[in-house]
């Protein structure tokens, strides 16, 4: 049975192929690496959204029987309509070192590399098992790795360590902040502008706890906690996304907004989105019920993604370090999969060629070198699951 055989280029230029923008289906993806690991044998176990439009993957590799190493990556990247990209971003275009399309950061490289290797894999047996986990809608909010961490506790045996393979130019990660983002709907009481005093403006009343949702980024920037590991090294809350009203002399009925949390794992985010209720609640919402009482507030969470945080003194750091060859750790601002790893009982480090700098943008590339180095990574971490490490 001949073999698909690809080099971590080529397997790159298949990956950005599938357009896996969030919004849509990962399935041609993910089915092809699927049939891609049955040709060596593996077997993969695929885990459905509700609507089975998506899907996870989980593949091992080595005895099932020990506790291994899980390489993770999310199949989903986010759009790209309203970027100016020189080329198809969907067809890999190589230039001076680097290779364009979009996922090639962000973070198909990594995956890539993964799956390039999978000869090397089989051809000398593991010891130890290696773990993959190809995660969906992660740009969304992580959504499809909840269930890889519920699968990987009904496993016989649990992985000791999962590297999560985002961006970071190949230097080990071990903390991030946490993500959570939230919708707020505002519902007013229509009338003629001229009437103003008698409705209940929406638009008004989200400006209000706009601002003070302000107040508390403010807070945050000036009073802390802090976390100077990170930077910015304290949590930011702000407002991205705002709509309301239809007409300049009609008072709105209704306004939309979404804020969003970045915390440092010092801070709780539950307890600031509280503090945004309260005030919405207890202060806004009484001078608009006196007017009418079926105006008010709504809170819907769209996203939560947990911060991570994991000690340098950790074996999982200290094996993670000893593949990269570097002596220090660093913390990032953006969120991964990795909370919820971490969370679920499995030790993780983040650690994955290309640079944060170039994901979500247009034009998005990763170097062929940071490829090269993940390679090496790779390599050195096959031979320590031969030796049994």
């Amino acid at each position: 049975m001949s073999r698909t055989v690809l080099s971590s280029k080529e397997m790159l230029q298949q990956l950005v192929s599938f357009d896996t923008t969030s919004v849509k289906s990962n399935l041609d993806l993910i089915h092809w690496v699927r049939d891609y690991l049955k040709e060596y044998g593996i077997a993969s176990t695929l885990i459905y959204d509700a609507v089975k439009n998506k899907a996870n993957l989980h593949a091992v590799i080595g005895p099932e029987d020990k506790a291994g190493v899980v390489l993770s990556g999310h199949t989903d990247v986010v759009p790209v309509e309203g970027q100016d990209w020189d080329s198809d971003p969907f067809k890999l275009r190589e230039h001076d070192g680097l290779l364009y399309a979009r996922g090639t950061c962000d973070m198909k490289g990594f995956i890539a590399v993964v799956l390039s290797k999978v000869p090397e894999m089989v051809k000398k047996p593991l010891t130890v098992p290696i773990h993959f986990a190809l995660s969906y809608d992660e740009e969304l909010g992580c959504l499809g790795a909840h269930d890889i961490v519920k699968h990987f506790d009904k496993l016989p045996v649990k992985p000791k360590l999962c590297i999560v393979g985002e961006p970071t130019s190949m230097k080990a990660i071990t903390g991030h902040k946490g993500i959570c983002d939230f919708n707020c709907t505002v519902h007013g009481k229509e009338s003629h502008s001229s009437l103003a005093p008698y409705a209940v403006n929406a638009v008004e009343n989200a400006a209000e706890l706009v601002a003070y949702i302000k107040s508390i980024a403010r807070r945050m920037a000036n009073e802390g906690p802090y976390n100077r590991q990170f930077d910015p090294p304290f949590t930011t809350v702000h407002t991205g996304i705002m709509k309301g009203g239809t007409a300049v002399n009609i008072v709105p009925n209704l306004c939309e907004f979404s804020f969003e949390i970045r915390n440092i794992p010092e801070v709780n985010p539950e307890a600031l989105v509280e503090e945004i209720r309260q005030y919405a609640f207890k202060t806004l919402e009484p001078r608009m019920k006196d007017i009418d009482p079926k105006t008010g507030f709504e809170f819907k969470p769209s996203a939560r993604v947990s911060a991570f945080d994991i000690s340098n003194d950790d074996p999982a750091v200290e094996f993670v370090l000893s593949l990269s060859g570097a002596n220090a750790t660093e913390k990032v601002s953006f969120a991964t999969e990795a909370g919820l790893f971490q969370k679920g009982g499995i030790p993780t480090v983040v650690c994955g060629p290309g640079s944060i700098l170039q994901a979500h943008k247009p034009n998005e590339f990763v170097a062929v070198e940071q490829l090269m180095k993940c390679g090496n990574f790779m390599d050195r971490l096959l031979d320590k699951m031969r030796a049994g490490a």
